[in-house]
């Protein structure tokens, strides 16, 4: 039996997509929060195999949830379903391993045919996210090659890849806030980029993950 959640703040919505659930999976099991504080409580705790997950939630990002259910429950699928479809986040929601992307203004009947497809497979991606996805790769063509970059830029890449800001990659590397800074500019230089969003390109399409690993060193 399907396990789904769904972290929606306003409720008129969350039960309009727990009806949408409930069509495209009948007898599923749904679990609904409002908050982030409840989302990461119940992606510890319900085991889904599917989320729905709202970016903008009233005490925090939806990343974060996103990132303890698949913590958590590697096989999990994570959707995230919002209004916002700007590249920012949607390149941090890809990167953080959303395995998909649908606008909540879409029909309904859309929006419950693509949740189908996941059974199969397919990404539940909103087709105008779809074709901004394609039309990037078409315009940014073959990845540039991971030797360009030094060992500890690639796991600084790797971090803010998955959304982190300057601090939390600090934090993470045992770096100093500067120290991360100059590591970004000398990616941003060699890769020939200038913003986050680029940057969150690049770490997918070099492969470095969703999920953080221990930094090399260097």
């Amino acid at each position: 039996m399907r396990r789904v959640m769904i972290v929606e703040d306003i409720p008129a919505t969350r039960r309009w997509l727990a009806g949408i659930v409930a069509e495209a999976f009948p007898g599923s099991l749904i679990n609904e929060s409002a908050t982030l504080r409840d989302g990461r409580a119940a992606a510890r705790t319900y085991a889904p195999t599917l989320a729905l997950i709202d970016l903008g939630l009233p005490d925090g990002s939806g990343l974060d949830v996103l990132r303890d259910v698949l913590a958590h429950n590697p096989d999990a699928t994570c959707v995230v379903s919002t209004v916002m479809g700007d590249d920012a986040h949607v390149v941090a929601a890809l990167a953080a391993g959303a395995g998909g992307y649908l606008l909540k203004e879409q029909p309904r009947e859309l929006l419950v045919r693509q949740l189908r497809q996941i059974a199969e497979g397919i990404p539940a991606l909103s087709p105008s996210i779809a074709r901004r996805l394609m039309e990037h790769f078409r315009l940014t063509g073959p990845a540039a090659p991971a030797v360009a970059l030094t060992a500890r830029e690639t796991d600084v890449l790797a971090l803010i890849g998955r959304g982190m800001r300057n601090s939390e990659v600090a934090r993470h590397l045992g770096l100093s806030d500067h120290t991360v800074s100059s590591y970004i500019k000398g990616i941003y230089r060699k890769l020939g980029i200038s913003s986050r969003a680029e940057a969150s390109w690049h770490a997918t399409r070099l492969g470095l993950g969703t999920r953080w690993k221990p930094p090399t060193e260097g």
